[in-house]
């Protein structure tokens, strides 16, 4: 084994080939070794643990409450369940089951004929008029005066 010039002597060489030799896997690169990085100490994934779990419940409430109006409610549930689901397991096994219950959703709406899909999309459609009407409404707005002014 060469000996290397160092402030520490030999033990970066004895470091390296210790390293070449360990069965273990070289760190990954990209964001998953930055959060590798970040988790390698208490502290550091602690402060991980908490600022995945605000911004994650803070996306999944977000997404939770623009479900019943017409957006991309669902989308932001699943992205917050994403998020969180980088570091809690039951977030990851929510997700899957979530992405499961859509695709099963999809693939019986694909199956059926024209006329369950013209009662699905009426059905749909009639929802959202009436939460944007209530929530209007909640507010103070009353769209049907609005609408008789026009008229």
């Amino acid at each position: 084994m060469p000996i290397r010039d160092s402030d520490t002597g030999d033990s970066d060489v004895v470091k390296d080939e210790a390293a070449r030799r360990s069965a273990m896997p070289a760190r990954r690169s990209g964001l998953h070794g930055w959060l590798d990085g970040i988790r390698s100490n208490r502290t550091g994934a602690l402060t991980l643990k908490i600022i995945i779990g605000v911004i994650g419940g803070v996306m999944v409430v977000g997404g939770l409450i623009m479900v019943p109006f017409p957006g991309p409610g669902w989308l932001v549930v699943f992205a917050g369940l994403a998020v969180l689901s980088t570091e809690f397991h039951w977030a990851h096994r929510v997700l899957e089951f979530g992405k499961r219950v859509l695709h099963a959703w999809t693939e019986w709406y694909k199956k059926q004929g024209w006329t369950i899909r013209i009662i699905v999309l009426i059905i749909t459609a009639v929802a959202a008029i009436a939460i944007v009407y209530l929530g209007c409404k909640t507010v103070g707005i009353d769209l049907v005066m609005l609408a008789n002014r026009f008229i």
